[in-house]
């Protein structure tokens, strides 16, 4: 071990899902993106370049597609539900960071220019 913890990020997984608090966003869905960061010693890896000394990408991709098709009111949950999940499973993780991101939630207002507003939430585990 190196005693500095490395990271391993997937960003911009994209999510058609069934998250909020209001009974339509429940029926007709919405678009997510999930932005994951874990934090872990890979200097086995870095010097032997083997999959079984790291964590495979589509293994981390898996769990966080898992959680994402279970219904939540917040994006809280939704995002504390994918840490504990990662962590469960990968053990070797220290910390991760969960960010969750729901595109044109419903609040009344202008969004951004190209018209697609979003809300956000990162949870670190």
């Amino acid at each position: 071990m190196n005693g500095k913890l490395d990271r391993i990020t997937l960003t911009g997984m994209r999510f058609f899902a069934f998250h909020g608090c209001l009974e339509w966003e429940r029926q007709h869905g919405n678009d997510f993106q999930v932005d994951l960061e874990c934090s872990l010693d890979l200097s086995k890896a870095a010097e032997s370049d083997a999959l079984e000394d790291s964590i495979d990408y589509s293994e981390l991709y898996r769990a966080v597609c898992t959680e994402m098709e279970k219904p939540s009111n917040l994006l809280e949950h939704v995002a504390g539900r994918i840490g504990a999940a990662i962590k469960a499973k990968f053990p070797q993780i220290a910390a991760c960071a969960v960010t969750v991101t729901k595109f044109n939630p419903p609040y009344d207002g202008k969004y951004e220019p190209r018209g697609q507003g979003y809300a956000s939430v990162t949870i670190n585990c």
